[in-house]
């Protein structure tokens, strides 16, 4: 692994099955796609990276889907892919953009809860949640959540950020400055020709409204083979809502 590479987890060893790269979302890490991707690990390799500005990956100027996809490309060369690539949310556009301009190194595309599409959904919030946490009284990860769950709310939503918090360091591993510059990248999709002429699976949370019916001649056009598969009683962030269901269902398409 190259100095300046996204940092990754790796889980278990390689095996006659292709490799699973897993790309989280804004404001995620490869920690919190820890269990599932163990549990997953138990029949193939599975890589988790943290992207650019997120975790212990570099921190950089931009977080553009282009930017983001080569940083994956690069990662599944190291590995020498193709692997199978999953992707939730930012994640999620970032494996699109990587399927369509590096097309030999997916194998399979599973896309979580996002389209290919510009969204009106900012998450601007939680950087100013997360900036309002007085550092120098976190002594432990409940002593932030404390401080956050007034502005965030959703419980689980509220462990999932508090994992991006190092406490020794008493900061976060997150560059909430270019996240929040970022933030109209982050939301937007950018111009891509071509198509992905390999499976691809568009899974979505039933309570989450990120990818409605009339998106689906959007993704059709850039991925013919799509299929569509929701989780019920999940919404956005349905690997953490609904971790077994989600990794069922993954498990199920990958085999």
């Amino acid at each position: 692994m190259t100095a300046g590479m996204l940092h990754r987890i790796r889980h278990g060893a390689r095996t006659d099955k292709p490799g699973l790269l897993i790309a989280h979302g804004l404001y995620g890490s490869a920690r919190n796609w820890g269990v599932i991707a163990k549990r997953l690990s138990d029949q193939r390799e599975v890589v988790a990276v943290d992207m650019r500005n997120h975790g212990l990956s570099p921190w950089k100027e931009t977080q553009s889907y282009p930017d983001m996809a080569d940083d994956l490309a690069e990662v599944l060369q190291d590995l020498d892919g193709p692997f199978d690539v999953l992707g939730h949310s930012m994640g999620g556009k970032a494996a699109m953009v990587l399927a369509l301009t590096w097309p030999e190194l997916v194998n399979r595309l599973i896309v979580a809860d996002i389209a290919p599409v510009a969204y009106s959904h900012t998450q601007i919030q939680y950087i100013d949640a997360m900036k309002a946490v007085d550092l120098e009284r976190v002594e432990k990860r409940s002593d932030a959540a404390e401080q956050i769950k007034g502005v965030v709310g959703d419980p689980t939503l509220v462990s999932f950020f508090t994992q991006s918090l190092d406490i020794k360091e008493k900061k976060w591993r997150l560059n909430l400055d270019v996240l929040a510059e970022q933030m109209p990248e982050i939301l937007g999709f950018p111009e891509v020709s071509g198509s992905f002429d390999k499976p691809a699976l568009f899974l979505s949370g039933a309570e989450s409204d990120y990818v409605k019916r009339e998106y689906r001649n959007d993704i059709k056009a850039l991925f013919p083979k799509a299929q569509f598969a929701k989780i019920p009683g999940a919404g956005h962030w349905l690997h953490a809502e609904k971790p077994r269901d989600f990794e069922a269902a993954i498990r199920a398409w990958l085999d």
